[in-house]
This record gives structure tokens, sequence and C-alpha cells, in this order.
């Protein structure tokens, strides 16, 4: 088929002959929708460096809920910030923890609602690392018991699935255990298995208020650099017990979400992370580009790519645009 005879351009010429033959198409069914919450009444706190997403006390995290769940929108991701914060992060697993707290305030309000909850440290130490430490490192081993506590303490509070992402050796294998033991073993684990260690979560840091108070965290978190490890790391979650997997970041990695969707079969999400939200958002304030249609090609992408889960800050914004 050589030109003349075969002209691609007849197939592109009008805005209904491409959405006829258009290869990737974007789903309100696709999204997770992350929220941030924090202790308080009637708080809507802005998240400078994410414009248009905030801090939330509970009764209002709840209105967001049905907002999201009125729009389509299947599942929330959930992440807390405590009032206080400790060496050892006891504010993850407490029973009246903030995560448990928002939880089932949600599942009272809109109980069809899927809610995944984030099970990690870094928002509740005091040090703003993601496991427990000891001489200033940290201990991969003792940090499995506490994710795994934290883990049975939020799915007891009404989460619907549990996602890992301290990036421990074992912690899909110790949380899945844990679960079991507990006749939990309908509950599914959404695993951060290829989490690099970007510096797109700059923002992120300010809205979990989670920054290392020193060094940094690739120790545990992948190489950017690194596409092989991420197989690996793949592998070794899907053999623990993992029943999704996740490549995060997600527009820097295009190639890792490829790779992990041709080799494994399990539903696989990819994490829009704040730092390439937010960058779009600065530039579209400039004037520089179309927010609207740089979000649309961004996650496009991503689905193309190969993710069938989308966890995205553009979740409402999409699903308004799809409703439309």
């Amino acid at each position: 088929m050589q030109f003349p005879e075969y002209r691609s351009r007849r197939v592109r010429k009008n805005e209904n002959f491409r959405r006829l033959v258009r290869e990737t198409k974007l789903s309100v069914d696709d999204l997770v929708y992350p929220l941030f919450a924090v202790p308080g009444k009637s708080v809507k706190k802005p998240i400078n460096s994410m414009p248009g997403q905030f801090q939330l006390s509970v009764d209002y995290i709840a209105r967001e809920a049905r907002d999201a769940f009125e729009l389509g929108i299947p599942a929330l991701l959930l992440f807390g910030i405590p009032s206080k914060k400790d060496e050892q992060g006891t504010g993850a697993f407490a029973k009246d923890g903030i995560v448990q707290q928002a939880v089932k305030r949600i599942k009272n309000e809109v109980p069809d609602m899927l809610v995944i909850t984030d099970v990690c440290l870094c928002e509740y130490t005091s040090h703003g690392h993601c496991g427990i430490l000891e001489k200033g490192q940290v201990q991969n081993d003792l940090t499995l018991e506490v994710l795994a506590e934290t883990a049975l303490s939020q799915v007891k509070a009404g989460a619907d699935m549990v996602a890992p992402s301290a990036m421990m050796d074992g912690q899909i294998a110790a949380i899945r255990e844990a679960l079991d033991e507990n006749t939990l073993e309908d509950i599914p684990i959404v695993a951060y298995s290829a989490k690099y260690a970007s510096s797109f979560y700059g923002p992120f840091r300010e809205a979990a208020e989670s920054a290392p108070q020193f060094g940094d965290r690739k120790t545990y978190q992948m190489d950017p650099a690194n596409g092989d490890e991420a197989i690996r790391e793949i592998s070794l979650d899907v053999s623990e017990g993992a029943d999704m997997i996740m490549v995060k970041p997600a527009l820097a990695y295009l190639d890792i979400i490829c790779r992990a969707k041709q080799e494994f079969d399990l539903p696989l999400a990819a994490y829009h992370v704040s730092g390439e939200y937010s960058m779009i958002k600065a530039a579209a304030q400039l004037g520089w580009l179309d927010e609207e249609k740089a979000m649309l090609e961004s996650l496009t992408s991503i689905k193309r790519a190969g993710a069938d889960i989308i966890i995205t800050y553009w979740a409402k914004q999409l699903a308004q645009l799809l409703k439309k």
C-alpha cells in the first residue's frame, strides 16, 4: 500500500472520522483519584505546589468522595497526615488514625466507592523515611512488621484494597500473610512494584508533609536508569501475592509500563504523579500550554503504553470532560 493508492489522511479529515478510528480511548472507569486527609473539621487547605488540590479534613474528604462517585470515578487512593509524628510512625496503624477515620467516614457516606489506602510510613515518621530507623539506616525487616500492622488496621477500618508503597523487600508477602491470617484473604493488594527515586515527587512531599529530614530514598526506591530491575521487582511482588502491579511515575517511565504490560498478566496501574501534574499546571498558568489538551495527551499516552488503571490528580477534571 503506497501513495497515491493509499492516503492516510482520508480517515483524519474531520473529527468524526478521527473518533471512528481512534485506537486509545480514555474512560472514567480507568481512574483512581488521590486524596490527602488531615485532622480537624472544615479544613480545605490548598497545596501551593499542586494547584487545584487540597489537604482535606474527614468531613470534606467524604464530600469530595461523593462528588467523585457521582462523576463515575470508581476508586480513591487515600494518604494521611497525622497531627503528631514519631520515630516509629505509630500514627500509620493507630485505630483512630487519620486514614482510618477517613476510610470509615467515606464508607459510611459513599459505601459503593472503592477506597484504596497507601501503606507507607513516610507521612507518619518524624524523620520522613518510609521505614523504621536504627543508627540512621532504614531497617527492612523491622519495617515489614509495621507495614503489615498498618495494612491490617486500614482494612479493619473498611479499606477495600491496600497499596504498599514503602519499597521494602518482602512487603507484599508480609501484608498478604497478615491479611490471610485475619480471614481477610479477599482483600486485594496493588503493589507499588516499580517505584523510582524520582524528582517528580517534589509537590507530593509538600502535600503529604513527608520530605525526608536527612539523606534520600535511593537505597530503597529504584534508580531511574534501570529497566530490567523494574521487571525483577514486579516479578518478586507477583510471586509474593500481588493482585495488581504499579509503575510510578508514569510519563518518564512509559517504556516500563509497556514492558510490564507485555510481561505480566495482571491489571497494571500507573501513577501520574504530582510533578507530572504540576509542571503542566504551571505551564498552563503562564499561558505556555493549553491545560486541557496537555492533560488529555499525557493521560492518553499512559493508557496507550499499556496502563489499565491511571492514578491521577486530574481524575475529577477528566471525568467532567468525559461526561460532556
